[in-house]
């Protein structure tokens, strides 16, 4: 049984968002944020400053997506240990990125933020969040996580932000499968649609690592979602990932000498931009 057989058909929530074939969708990788480890007391507003200007170098060479994450606050906290401290200087963080580019937003709040990421999207007026795991349980680097679905969508539906969309990862990296060894990609992909999101994420098992084509067609099996590469994609890989997938999440390949923590590189995107224009133009 597959989800469309117990849930009403949902939009295609990618052409809705970005009204164009395989979006690309470029990440922010936010400097440390007061609270986190590495935060050595910078002026918030040059972290702010940073990410506009990723922003604008991501949204000038055509990227259709961007992605704010607080992705240097390692060793990440548990979701219901994530400060106010940090939601607040995320959410500052994407009124910049927002007063800099017309370009759509989501928020990624680590680790498996996934309330707090709803409550910055309802502030900033972001489009989307992302789930590292919206359902079942596995475990992670921050140790035993449970899915967030359940609360999480009863959240968006208190704070009226239905609009805010879930891009859910299956099969999620960072992480070990073994509570769900006893069920395959497609069936956890599945149990993904039926609790609701509305875009699902294949992808390789570290940051910057490639995701295979066959994983996207495992998660594609178990599911009617529009189905994304959410790491390692790069312009020789677009070919043959873009052939199955309807979309992807870049970050580390974008930034200069394919480093995260590094400004994006202009002449990345427009490598990268340039190879999917020539798989939307073939019409793969």
């Amino acid at each position: 049984m597959t989800a469309s057989q117990v849930l009403p058909p949902k939009a295609d929530a990618l052409k809705e968002l970005f009204r164009v074939d395989k979006p690309v969708i470029g990440v922010i990788h936010l400097r440390p944020l007061p609270g986190a480890p590495r935060y050595a007391g910078e002026a918030v507003r040059d972290v702010y400053a940073a990410a506009a200007a990723d922003a604008r170098v991501l949204a000038a060479g055509g990227i259709d997506g961007i992605i704010v994450e607080n992705a240097s606050d390692l060793p990440f906290r548990r979701p219901e240990n994530i400060g106010p401290e940090t939601v607040a200087a995320l959410t500052a963080a994407c009124l910049e990125v927002r007063a800099a580019v017309d370009t759509p937003i989501g928020i990624t709040c680590v680790a498996n933020g996934v309330i707090p990421a709803l409550a910055v999207a309802k502030a900033v007026g972001a489009r989307w969040v992302r789930a590292n795991q919206w359902v079942n349980a596995y475990v992670a680097n921050e140790g035993f996580l449970n899915g967030p679905a359940p609360e999480a969508m009863r959240y968006r539906s208190a704070i009226r932000a239905g609009d805010v969309r879930i891009f859910a990862d299956v099969h999620v990296k960072f992480g070990a499968h073994a509570i769900t060894a006893d069920r395959s990609i497609p069936e956890q992909a599945t149990d993904a649609e039926w609790f609701d999101a509305d875009v699902l994420i294949a992808t390789g098992t570290r940051t910057g690592s490639p995701t295979q084509p066959r994983e996207v067609e495992e998660v594609r099996r178990g599911t009617t979602l529009p189905v994304i590469v959410g790491s390692g994609l790069d312009p020789e890989q677009v070919p043959n990932l873009f052939a199955v997938a309807d979309g992807a999440i870049v970050g580390q390949w974008l930034k200069r000498d394919g480093v995260w923590w590094n400004p994006v590189d202009p002449a990345r995107v427009e490598r990268l931009v340039a190879a999917v224009e020539r798989v939307r133009r073939s019409g793969r």
